[in-house]
């Protein structure tokens, strides 16, 4: 039958003083495994914070919480994990104020998804966004079609940001209300306005068929030009 306090089990889990080298090793690999996962996750899994901030919430969170809970989890196996941890991040941060690029590689950097009412479909394909996502994200932002809009970028956080264009320059764009986005067609029913379902170009397509010079994609849905109401 174990006995309370004893200092051996509840420090070191009877473990040999040797075994905080494997600690260090192993909390340095799951760090690393860490920011590598949800770097490939994208920004959207962990909007708010940034993915490195994740990393160090995420890492700082099971090492603190399994010593208080498992009495084979030692406590001072848990303090080294806290030490090497503060040690990666203060080491990550001075990397990313001195060179430009690890900072983009691991905060991420700000991508222009919206360009003058149509996508900037090389930057869109570059984020884990889905396009029903963004549209709700739009949606929220009371936007009725892409012509409302100037400008939109997805921020290192995940969230978007808009800029829109003043009553008076708003267009024909791409409507992103569901009962009038669904109604895309690859068959132009009259002469009149049109916005490409894929990229938002927008433009005046005659009866019949057509194919989208920017994406070459062969879905149309006629265009709106509603202001905002705010």
């Amino acid at each position: 039958m174990k006995e309370i306090f004893e200092w051996n089990r509840l420090f070191f889990n009877e473990l040999p003083e040797i075994f905080l080298l494997e600690v260090i090793f192993r909390s340095t690999v799951m760090f690393i495994v860490l920011l590598l996962t949800l770097k490939l996750a994208g920004k959207r899994g962990v909007k708010q914070l940034s993915i490195f901030e994740t990393v160090i919430v995420i890492a700082l969170g099971s090492a603190a919480g399994d010593p208080m809970f498992y009495e084979d989890v030692g406590i001072v196996p848990a303090i080294i994990v806290f030490m090497v941890i503060i040690i990666l991040y203060r080491a990550v941060t001075w990397l990313t104020g001195k060179s430009k690029k690890f900072e983009e590689f691991i905060e991420g950097k700000t991508e222009c998804l919206i360009n003058d009412g149509k996508f900037s479909v090389t930057s869109f394909r570059k984020e884990t966004l889905a396009q029903d996502e963004f549209f709700s994200e739009l949606r929220v932002k009371s936007i009725e079609h892409l012509g409302q809009i100037k400008h939109a970028f997805i921020e290192p956080s995940g969230e978007v940001s808009v800029f829109f264009y003043e009553d008076e320059e708003v267009g024909y764009g791409l409507p992103i209300l569901p009962a009038l986005f669904n109604k895309k067609n690859k068959t132009i029913p009259e002469n009149g306005i049109y916005s490409c379902s894929f990229c938002g170009n927008t433009k005046e397509i005659e009866k019949g068929t057509a194919k989208c010079e920017v994406c070459q994609k062969e879905e149309w849905v006629p265009a709106i030009n509603t202001k905002r109401i705010t």
